[in-house]
């Protein structure tokens, strides 16, 4: 591609546009260090090493998806404030940092404040990724041109993604040989530097004239996505689908840890395996998208999901350690091709001067449905605490994932497939 043929050749002057492409690309290297260091298993294990239940952590993890609602005030407010690398650079920034900081709370407040702590700063880190989320993605959007973003998206996800392999697998090593406190103050010390690179690299983005929407007033800008009837009910059926999947796949890494007493060693190579297979799926998927729409990848993505939580169930007569890689490598597949397409339909199916609020919508439902798959999965776990332990190990996740094979295909179908054949 020819940022790769930019890269190899410093000296020939690049265009405005892939000078935007090598700069988010070059952006996303600290962004997917701090996000596997203190996401997925290292979160979990974090929380746990902090005395967090499996309610709490279920609440926490819902937290993400819930403070998306304030994407909307967001999407209104870029109409007057329309300077959108300097709204990236306070609200992106804020989240890095804030996140980072989490870090010090063994060392600033007492055991018993720990959790609390954590949920404060938690929350508030993401209130400004989801605020400068609908940013970021209305200004690449806008930087990324439409006939190339499949294969760019596709691209970049894929070299992140070798980068995540990395930090996982690093990670993952730094838990295995410094157990506890010592070990995650390793981590941190590498989240903290990459937090400072992330914030450096902001001030290097493009800033693309911003185009206002086309709606005097916010009720009419909120009311263009809730009148357009085919986004509204692929959105909802979307936002019914990731609450049903947030029950138990956000918590897979709990029941490794916690239930299956697996090493953190082992959980961050899994996690290294999904991450290698999402990257190379992304790659797959994005120049799928060249052939075919949005919609109909997205369609295909779907029960490649149900039947990662359906393997789940295969422990029952295979080995666990074989199961759970089967498990995130189909995950990996099916997550790669539904995060990168619902990217893709919402900036690129869409009216760019209503693309702020369109994003917003999309982020406010389906991250409120994210928000309570959490809390209730979280629930449900403590609820069986005393039921068998293979229902709890693998009792649930199956049953999820066969509720996500008929939404897949049959819901998924006379919803999306409507648009597809219109």
């Amino acid at each position: 591609m020819k940022i790769l043929e930019s890269l190899r050749n410093p000296r020939k002057k690049m265009s405005y546009y892939r000078k935007s492409l090598l700069i988010a690309t070059l952006e996303g290297f600290p962004a997917v260090i701090i996000f596997q260091l203190l996401g997925g298993p290292f979160l979990t294990g974090y929380l746990l090493f902090l005395g967090a239940t499996s309610t709490e952590i279920g609440f926490i993890l819902a937290i993400t998806t819930v403070v998306n609602i304030i994407q909307i005030g967001m999407a209104v407010a870029m109409q007057k404030f329309r300077n959108r690398k300097r709204m990236l650079l306070i609200f992106g920034s804020s989240h890095r940092l804030l996140w980072a900081s989490v870090g010090l709370i063994p060392f600033l407040f007492p055991q018993d404040l720990w959790v609390v702590m954590y949920i404060i700063l938690y929350t508030a880190a993401h209130l400004g990724n989801a605020a400068g989320g609908v940013v970021w993605t209305s200004l690449i959007s806008d930087a990324v041109p439409g006939p190339v973003r499949g294969r760019y998206f596709g691209l970049r996800n894929t070299i992140l993604g070798g980068v995540s392999s990395l930090a996982l697998f690093i990670g993952g090593q730094i838990l295995d040989r410094y157990p506890g406190e010592q070990g995650f103050t390793y981590l941190f010390m590498i989240v903290g530097v990459c937090a400072v690179l992330n914030v450096l690299a902001y001030c290097l983005y493009p800033n693309p004239p911003f185009e206002p929407s086309k709606e005097s007033n916010p009720i009419g800008m909120i009311g263009k996505p809730l009148k357009d009837s085919a986004f509204l009910k692929a959105i909802i059926f979307l936002a019914v689908f990731l609450f049903v999947q947030s029950l138990t796949v956000p918590l897979f890494s709990y029941v490794m840890l916690k239930l299956m007493n697996i090493n953190y060693e082992t959980v961050s190579y899994i996690t290294v395996v999904h991450t290698l297979v999402m990257m190379a799926s992304y790659y797959v998927w994005g120049n799928l998208n060249a052939h075919h729409t949005a919609q109909t990848l997205l369609l295909w993505s779907l029960p490649i999901i149900a039947l990662a939580c359906l393997l789940w169930g295969a422990i029952a007569f295979i080995p666990a350690i074989v199961v759970l890689y089967a498990v995130h490598i189909v995950l990996g597949i099916g997550l790669g091709g539904f995060n990168q397409m619902v990217f893709t339909f919402t900036i690129g199916d869409t009216p760019k001067s209503e693309r702020p609020m369109y994003i917003a919508t999309y982020s406010a439902i389906t991250g409120f449905a994210a928000f309570l798959g959490p809390i209730v999965g979280g629930k449900v776990y403590a609820l069986i605490s005393e039921a068998p332990m293979w229902v709890q190990i693998y009792g649930v996740s199956t049953l999820v994932g066969a509720v996500l094979l008929v939404l897949g295909l049959v819901v998924g179908r006379m919803v999306l497939g409507k648009q597809i054949r219109s």
